[in-house]
């Protein structure tokens, strides 16, 4: 007795640990892309909340004129305390801010598409991708009236005697 594989199965495992979907639908070589996307955006994400706090600390430091902690900046924001640049600081800082919030809804993003593909795969699984399937243009003629017609052939057999009755 196999177990049916079911696409609400998908969709619960994808959801719960991203890739156990495509594991799920047997789809292993998919894993790797979905752990890669997911991988980039938490470390950009990680990048971009370390240099936020960096940012941050010199930020609030300088705004406070807290000359005990101007030794205790970052050795690249140094520059910054130096020439008393509070609106670089700012504008740094809310830069950094801004992109640790995409960082957040790309990696919400991944995650969604990572189970979207779990499911549509899951569903597609039983469609029938034979050689018996084609699609064919063809010229029609009907009532003295020329056109195309888009023919899709699904059993040569069965779909064949059903278009030639009608003359297509």
């Amino acid at each position: 007795n196999k177990k049916v594989k079911t696409p609400r199965g998908a969709i619960i495992r994808s959801a719960i640990i991203p890739g156990w979907g495509q594991a799920y639908n047997n789809r292993y070589w998919k894993i790797p892309i979905v752990y890669g996307a997911l991988g980039t955006t938490a470390a950009v994400f990680s990048y971009n909340l370390r240099y936020y706090k960096k940012i941050r600390f010199a930020y609030t430091a300088l705004i406070n004129k807290d000359s005990a902690n101007f030794a205790n900046v970052a050795p690249e924001l140094q520059p910054f305390i130096q020439n008393n640049d509070i609106a670089s600081l700012r504008l740094n800082r809310n830069t950094f801010r801004k992109n640790i919030d995409y960082s957040v809804l790309f990696f919400l993003f991944f995650w969604g598409l990572n189970v979207l593909d779990a499911t549509v795969d899951a569903h597609l699984r039983g469609f029938n991708v034979s050689d018996d399937l084609s699609l064919k243009v063809k010229p029609m003629l009907d009532n003295n009236m020329a056109g195309l017609s888009l023919v899709l052939d699904i059993h040569k057999g069965k779909a064949k005697q059903l278009f030639n009755n009608k003359n297509f």
